[in-house]
């Protein structure tokens, strides 16, 4: 149990840490953290490794200020909380998104905090879940308790990745049975995005330059694959599906896979930018000639709301979704500071999570 209201003495916690931006990560003792009234202090059992996380040690996430401790995608135990929580208790077992509404902003209001105005972000706006603990902010707008049926593994899997594959083709890219999709890139988020699509009844396309991950695509439900090293991206979904997709998705993030999105789109197709693009991809080239001509649609995707959750665990308890079966395997705090730094590399497939401290 977190000793956390013994003011008088300092406890320390393992937790991942780089002091300058592309600088070495190393486990070190810090301070544990501490609730706001709002908030909740999480026991960390499992958490994910994510591309977004090799973002923010690069550089590319303005929010970040050094030292800092990675980690986004978490499963844990309330430990402590503080005075105003109202919803959830000691020894809940939780997830929560990525983003964090603060529950009174406009978005949040219109129940769009995934957007929030003044969201906070574990991993980006403060120190995250690479950590044997992680304050999170607002937990009764936020937090998301656990169905038994899911291990705490799975359920690492689900605060950014899942949930942002999950609302880019259900809500974003309205994508449904008879429909056929584009998805460019086939790491954690295309390769959810496949499987959501799959499960969706949609006929699947997957996009990558790895080998690996286009067969477990295949294994997900994608009918058919692309490798671009080897091809036109953009003439080979469009021979292939005589015209072009009604919804493509770019889940990478780069100016090649944003454009070829929107290019191999059918008349009044859509495009979903959910891959961050960052550095030199920031402002990619559109086909804008095509956008007009076709009617084409282009929408951002980003996360989802906590209270949108239920859906999803439901498909998950049903047997409807597997997100385990994206899970590369677990490794250790310390094991993960050298693997961060290689995410941008495309040697892995699947999912890597840390399960030990």
């Amino acid at each position: 149990m977190l000793k956390i209201f013994d003011k008088k003495e300092v406890y320390l916690m393992k937790a991942a840490v780089f002091e300058k931006f592309q600088g070495k990560i190393a486990v070190q003792n810090v301070p544990d953290p501490k609730p706001n009234d709002a908030g909740v202090v999480v026991k960390v059992l499992a958490t994910g490794l994510c591309r977004s996380d090799w973002h923010g040690w690069m550089g590319h996430d303005p929010d970040i200020v050094l030292p800092h401790v990675p980690g986004h995608e978490l499963t844990g135990i309330v430990v402590a909380k503080g005075k105003n929580v109202k919803k959830f208790s000691l020894n809940d077992r939780v997830t929560v998104p990525f983003v964090c509404g603060c529950g009174t902003c406009e978005q949040c209001a219109t129940n769009n905090q995934q957007v929030c105005d003044n969201q906070s972000q574990p991993g980006f706006t403060h120190w995250g879940s690479f950590a044997e603990y992680v304050a999170l902010d607002y937990a009764d707008t936020n937090l998301v308790k656990l169905p038994d049926e899911i291990s705490s593994i799975t359920a690492a899997t689900l605060g950014c990745r899942f949930i942002t594959s999950y609302r880019a083709i259900v809500a974003q890219g309205m994508v449904s049975e008879g429909k056929t999709i584009a998805v460019h890139g086939c790491g954690g988020v295309g390769l959810l995005a496949v499987m959501i699509a799959h499960s969706l009844g949609a006929e699947v396309i997957a996009i990558d330059i790895n080998t690996k991950n286009l067969n477990l695509a295949k294994e997900l439900g994608a009918s058919f694959t692309i490798n671009p090293l080897e091809t036109n991206v953009v003439q080979e979904v469009k021979e292939y599906t005589r015209g072009g997709v009604d919804v493509s998705l770019d889940a990478l993030g780069s100016a090649e896979t944003c454009f070829n999105s929107i290019a191999n789109l059918k008349k009044r197709g859509r495009h979903v930018q959910v891959g961050l693009v960052t550095g030199n991809h920031k402002h990619p080239k559109i086909p804008m000639d095509l956008v007009i001509a076709n009617e084409l649609e282009i929408v951002g995707s980003h996360g989802m709301q906590a209270h949108k959750y239920p859906e999803l665990l439901a498909m998950i308890q049903r047997g409807e979704l597997h997100p385990e079966k994206l899970i590369n395997r677990t490794v250790s705090l310390q094991e993960a500071t050298q693997l961060l730094p290689q995410m941008n590399a495309f040697e892995h497939h699947g999912v890597l999570v840390i399960d030990s401290f």
